[in-house]
């Protein structure tokens, strides 16, 4: 019989946001904690020790990462953030943001040798901007991407694959049952898709999310295109385990309301 992978999913969620001084208030996040157990019940049926953490400040959420670098890993090192975001960064309960680059830096060779040969895989659920994807099909490049849009993908470590749930200076969708993105991963998770590569997997998720779902209500018809970058340079399985059952599945097409914010300095 083969012996389980030994590995760890750190996955953090917030769901109540309000600054300590009330000016900032940022909606609250209904169907996050849920889905990040479900995630977490999954991950674990995968072999994967899971790290469950709810409703973090910005702090504590960099000191989580900081706290890996002394842990031992097995084969794959993924983590899953879930909340309010904006380009570039996620935001702790506090509405105080984690720049993800300061997190790509905690766990980069230099700073990480316990992961320096371990693939790495992130999965952002959270807002890149205030735009609506209205879903229309033009024949020529559309918009421009917010200034230094793309830099944080230059500072992604070594061996390492970021998914986002949807494009830089664009919202993503939530409602009571979970988001888009996340909704897809579960049910990729769930069934023979999480016997692909890492990369198959993505262009699943992207047809998934693009093609298959669509917010309703205030939002009716707008639209989400998750990202994928990676500097990974071979195939990866981190959730294939030939020796799993079929798991639960679960339904990502349910209507979405956006999980929209209040702007704030970046």
């Amino acid at each position: 019989m083969s012996q389980p992978r030994q590995s760890r999913a750190l996955v953090i969620v917030n769901t109540d946001f309000c600054s300590d001084d009330g000016d900032v208030r940022l909606r609250p996040r209904r169907g996050a904690r849920r889905e990040a157990e479900k995630l977490s019940q999954v991950l674990a049926q995968l072999s994967y020790r899971v790290k469950l953490m709810h409703n973090r400040t910005a702090k504590e959420m960099e000191d989580l990462y900081q706290q890996e670098c002394g842990c031992e890993h097995g084969d794959y090192f993924v983590s899953i953030i879930s909340s309010h975001g904006e380009e570039g960064a996620v935001l702790g309960c506090d509405c105080r943001p984690l720049r993800l680059a300061r997190v790509f830096q905690i766990l980069s060779p230099k700073n990480c040798p316990a992961l320096a040969e371990k693939p790495k895989v992130f999965f952002i659920q959270a807002c890149r901007g205030t735009a609506l994807d209205q879903g229309v099909f033009l024949e020529a490049d559309s918009g421009q991407p917010e200034p230094d849009s793309f830099s944080e993908y230059l500072r992604i470590p070594p061996n390492t694959a970021v998914m986002f749930a949807c494009s830089p200076g664009y919202g993503a969708f939530l409602n009571p049952a979970g988001s888009m993105f996340l909704q897809a991963l579960l049910a990729a998770l769930a069934g023979e898709q999480r016997s692909l590569a890492l990369s198959r997997m993505a262009t699943h998720l992207n047809a998934a999310v693009a093609l298959g779902c669509q917010a309703r209500g205030a939002y009716e018809g707008c639209k989400q295109m998750p990202c994928f970058v990676t500097n990974l340079l071979q195939d990866v399985f981190p959730f294939s385990a030939a020796d799993q059952k079929p798991l639960p599945s679960t339904d990502p097409q349910e209507g979405m309301e956006e999980e929209q914010q209040k702007p704030t300095a970046s």
